[in-house]
């Protein structure tokens, strides 16, 4: 006795998950269908803009690279210029104080020479 309504019962579970025709299709499954498409549609259209904006941060993100890039390059050459200049002013202070030091012995050998 449970054998024959256990039977019908796999029966139309098993017809129920079998494919159909779409004209075979119940309301429910249109609708389901129906549901499916129109997810997939606005996946679809949301997908487009997604990547476009994934693309805009991308080369955002490239181009402050760049910018990063050149900023320390010049930051580099600033340097390089300013202990360029350092050495140049040492240079010409150490010239400048040579010829003061001359100067103040030729100075001095005068007074010298004058107190005689």
């Amino acid at each position: 006795m449970i054998g024959a309504p256990l039977l019908v019962a796999v029966l139309a579970v098993l017809a129920a998950c079998s494919p159909r025709d779409e004209d075979a299709m119940g309301p429910a499954q249109k609708a389901g269908k129906a549901m499916d498409e129109a997810g997939d549609k606005v996946a679809r259209e949301l997908r487009a803009p997604l990547e476009k904006a994934d693309e805009a941060a991308q080369r955002a993100v490239e181009r402050a690279e760049e910018a990063r890039d050149r900023l320390a390059d010049r930051t580099e050459e600033a340097r390089e210029k300013i202990k360029d200049a350092t050495a140049e002013a040492g240079r010409g202070l150490e010239k400048a104080s040579a010829k003061v030091g001359e100067k103040v012995e030729r100075a001095g050998e005068k007074m010298q020479e004058a107190a005689r």
